[in-house]
């Protein structure tokens, strides 16, 4: 099956493995589909519905959201989507599919489909076993329309190792690719199921669909043979492609490697007495899409984040700081691991010199209060780069901001700044579109060979509107080919 053009829904339970639906997205529209999310309430626990928002550029089903004020929304999403796609399939909902219960949206966009709907199981090797979801399954392989994935042996989020373990988003990819249910020139609406190869008895069996051009995925895997995560075919997003082609022999070793990037998000607050503080406007909004499409790319994301508004997805390391030392010491201390950093926080320059400790009463007198400058935080973690690691810091101005940009990405030594002017046109803080641009230093050999006249040089390209998630695709855009080129 073709899948440029196709629109696909996506139906995302509450497991562990939701965070993988991310990067399944992101491929999915690299292969020209149009992409729309509905979530369980259980799967928002595990990835915030802002994240898929961003990725798809569309508003997530919820069961208690704005979208599911339009009352149509569980007829609506399926008649839109030529097909429909449930990653990770829970043994929960899976029951819920063969018993007809749909009490959330994934479960009611599941009975109102009449198109080919795809299910990829994931869970504990235990509850796989067990003879009620075993029947669910032979159950649900004999409906119409619907091909349940397989689940191949191999290292579960739990630590154990044996089936359960959710096909990896590129083998989804190409389960899809290789499935001949829906002729391109056919829409699910008119699909009768007679013109595919794969028909609803073909799928009844217990074993496995075998598709075209499909790697066996299903083989069991000896315990004998896994020394570390089970992985029976190779992912193939822009990170593992990255990592394919290049060694960074240098770079700390941590297992099964992929490339690490680490993230400041959210605002920093400076304490003035115990109830008030200096701080700067930041909804955290950006440094979660920063985090999601890193997530998506196959990256292995950090995030040192101070007080914010925003959710970031459950597969994101986080620590949670108060003020800017904190921050600079999290960050000085956590870029040794990362192979990106990216300054996306909004960081007080300032902070009180001597902060109360009671609170300061209200006596409508002058009052004065003594400021001292924080620590520069992307300039110390530039002073502490490695040769081979990528900074991207931000810059947030009002006026003059070319100008400003390229004065801060001089004087900090960074790859990259990413300028940001929120006054202009109603975006930035709190928005979902932004005005940016990627400003990129002259060149990496410059600066290596210490000719600050070549490295201060910057070229400044117009600024545009986009949503953040374009603002995040970019960022990891150029990441990706600095690290190839380092």
């Amino acid at each position: 099956m073709n899948l440029a053009g196709k629109k696909i829904l996506l139906g995302v339970s509450g497991g562990i493995a939701a965070y993988k639906s991310c990067e399944l997205l992101r491929l999915l529209q690299k292969k020209g589909a149009e992409v729309r999310v509905c979530m369980t309430e259980a799967a928002t626990q595990f990835v915030a519905p802002l994240t898929f928002a961003s990725l798809s550029k569309c508003p997530v089903y919820l069961k208690n959201g704005a979208v599911e004020a339009r009352p149509f929304q569980h007829i609506d999403f399926p008649r839109w989507a030529d097909l429909y796609l449930v990653v990770p399939a829970t043994a929960n909902v899976i029951g819920k599919f063969v018993y007809g219960i749909a009490d959330d949206p994934v479960s009611l966009c599941f009975m109102s489909c009449t198109g080919p709907r795809f299910i990829a199981p994931a869970m504990n090797v235990a509850m796989f076993n067990s003879p009620a979801v075993k029947r669910n399954l032979e159950t649900l392989r004999s409906f119409e329309n619907t091909f349940v994935m397989d689940s191949p042996a191999g290292e579960l989020a739990c630590g154990e190792v044996g089936k359960g373990r959710l096909l990896d988003p590129a083998e989804i990819v190409e389960y899809l690719e290789g499935a001949n249910v829906m002729p391109d020139s056919m829409s699910s609406r008119i699909y009768s199921g007679t013109a595919s190869p794969i028909s609803s008895a073909s799928n009844s069996s217990s074993q496995p669909v075998v598709l075209n051009n499909v790697k066996d995925c299903s083989q069991p895997v000896t315990l004998s043979e896994t020394k570390g995560p089970v992985k029976s075919c190779p992912t193939q997003s822009p990170a593992a492609q990255f990592l394919q082609e290049t060694a960074l022999q240098d770079l700390p070793a941590s297992g099964e490697r992929v490339p690490r990037v680490l993230i400041t998000a959210g605002r920093t607050e400076e304490a003035i007495d115990p109830v008030r503080y200096i701080s700067n406007r930041s909804s955290g909004k950006t440094a979660v899409a920063i985090a999601a499409t890193f997530l998506a790319n196959g990256f292995d994301v950090s995030v040192v984040a101070g007080p914010m508004e925003a959710e970031f997805p459950g597969a994101v390391h986080v620590t949670k700081i108060k003020s800017a030392c904190d921050m600079h010491k999290a960050v000085l201390e956590q870029m040794k691991n990362a192979d990106v950093l990216v300054h996306c926080a909004a960081v007080a320059d300032y902070r009180p010199k001597v902060a109360a400790t009671e609170k300061i009463k209200d006596s409508r007198s002058q009052l004065i209060l003594e400021l001292e400058p924080n620590p520069n935080i992307l300039r110390d973690s530039v002073a502490q780069k490695r040769a081979n690691q990528v900074i991207v810091g931000f810059a947030l101005e009002t006026d003059h901001f070319k100008e400003h940009a390229a004065e801060k990405l001089k004087k900090s030594g960074a790859d990259a700044l990413l300028l940001n002017a929120p006054v202009a046109l109603n975006s930035g803080f709190g928005f979902d579109e932004v005005r940016y641009t990627l400003i990129r230093a002259n060149s990496r050999n410059a600066q290596e060979s210490g000719d600050s006249r070549n490295a201060a040089e910057v070229e400044i390209p117009e600024m545009k509107m986009g949503s953040k998630i374009d603002l995040a695709q970019e960022i990891v855009d150029f990441s990706l080919d600095q690290l190839k080129n380092a």
